[in-house]
């Protein structure tokens, strides 16, 4: 799997979550829970971006790990913004699939990786 394909979905879906934010402050005058989205929400992209540059396999496994934690976090964010009203299901829905979708590639490629350094050996 190409890592520029989960490094373009990953920083759609960081302006997703930033847009996401400013709609949360401005809007719902929300700001505690919202900081906390925009912050595991960019990550995952930062942490893309780190990986692409990593020093050995072991280190962009362990950075892409980083990216899987990460959106893991936003789902949970996303999942309580839904529950406590501050979002709807349908807007739960919509960027839920992205987040689910990147966790699927970042679980592909770290497993991609992983296999590949212990045919190396």
């Amino acid at each position: 799997m190409k890592e520029s394909i989960i490094k373009e979905k990953s920083f759609k879906f960081a302006i997703r979550i930033v847009n996401m934010y400013k709609y949360m402050i401005e809007e719902k005058q929300e700001f505690v829970m919202s900081k906390q989205i925009l912050r595991s929400g960019t990550s995952v992209g930062a942490s893309v971006c780190e990986a692409e540059h990593s020093e050995s396999k072991a280190d962009f496994i362990h950075k892409m790990a980083i990216s899987q934690k990460e959106i893991n976090e936003t789902l949970y964010w996303l999942e309580l913004m839904k529950e406590t009203n501050f979002i709807s299901d349908k807007e739960f829905e919509s960027i839920n699939t992205d987040a689910v979708e990147l966790i699927k590639m970042l679980t592909a490629s770290i497993k991609t990786t992983k296999k590949s350094l212990t045919t190396n050996h």
